[in-house]
């Protein structure tokens, strides 16, 4: 039989094991990135990361740029969604699985400098699939801004898979 441990456990782990320690939060932030290898091509770190809480980094350099000399749209979505999913992943409860099924975001200004997307969220109590909307700020070195990302999950009870003879 699966476990129904929920979906974040595994990065909860992680996170446990290499926050605390020399260099843990930017190994941490690779680990996240070979768990989904696209995100990890923008090179953004974690800062920090609780249940339903999230916060991420990016360093403005030129593989994140665009034409216009600042942060390219494609990279803040990316910031964007691996927060508001880190954030979700750590809050979801056991016997509770989610998937992204929407992501919308509005740009506000150039991106430039560093910066940091924040995400803050609290899971309803899933007794049935449902749609829930989880938001996600980016804002620049001033504090400012720059994106706000809604990323749409689908949440829904875990259904236990029972060994099926070959």
């Amino acid at each position: 039989m699966k476990s129904l441990d929920a979906p974040g456990a595994a990065i909860a782990r992680w996170w446990r094991r290499l926050s605390r320690v020399p260099f843990g939060r930017a190994l941490f932030s690779t680990v996240i990135g070979r768990m989904a290898p696209y995100t990890g091509t923008m090179g953004a770190r974690i800062e920090e990361l609780g249940p339903g809480y999230s916060r991420w980094t990016l360093r403005d350099r030129r593989r994140v740029r665009n034409h216009l000399r600042s942060i390219h749209a494609v990279a803040l979505v990316n910031l964007a969604e691996v927060t508001s999913g880190t954030a979700m992943l750590m809050a979801l409860p056991p016997g509770v699985r989610g998937i992204v099924t929407g992501l919308s975001i509005t740009y506000l200004k150039k991106a430039r400098g560093t910066l940091t997307a924040e995400c803050r969220c609290s899971v309803p109590e899933v007794r049935a699939e449902t749609s829930f909307d989880v938001n996600a700020d980016v804002r620049d070195a001033s504090g400012d801004a720059v994106a706000r990302a809604t990323v749409t999950w689908r949440l829904a009870p875990s259904q236990p898979r029972t060994n099926q003879p070959s």
